[in-house]
């Protein structure tokens, strides 16, 4: 099975926010496991590195987004994509889309996401931690 992971919940697993969950936990050790795949959009590795600035210094950053990379994939954002999601006007959040669009193109089986209604008109199953946790894990 893979996962697309939305950036919230990679902030909220690196920063452990309040909206951290520990189903954020599970999901992500069954990434270093092996159990399932994880993937990231690439436009979230940019987002992730803008926003940790402002907690972690230059180098911690690249230790960080380093060890992401060790254990996820990385799904292109290109010209097909970027022109898919300014085409699709039923989506509010444009970055959103985009993530659908990822998530499409790498038959990612869901996306996993702090914010569903975000992602109303998504192509892709999307599902909070807690409930892939529940409908997903054995």
């Amino acid at each position: 099975m893979t996962l697309l992971i939305d950036t919230n919940i990679i902030l909220d697993y690196l920063d452990k926010r309040t909206t951290y969950t520990p189903a954020i936990d599970l999901i992500f050790n069954k990434i270093f496991s092996n159990q399932i795949s994880g993937l990231l959009a690439a436009h979230s590795i940019t987002n992730l590195w803008y926003i940790l600035r402002k907690q972690y210094s230059d180098s911690k950053r690249r230790e960080l987004i380093s060890a992401l990379l060790e254990y996820f994939e990385i799904t292109a954002v290109d010209k097909a994509k970027l022109l898919s999601a300014i085409n699709r006007s039923d989506f509010k959040d444009f970055e959103d889309c985009l993530q659908d669009e990822c998530a499409i193109a790498a038959r990612a089986d869901c996306i996993v996401t702090r914010n569903k209604k975000d992602f109303e008109r998504s192509q892709t199953p999307v599902f909070t931690p807690e409930e892939f946790v529940t409908n997903f894990s054995a």
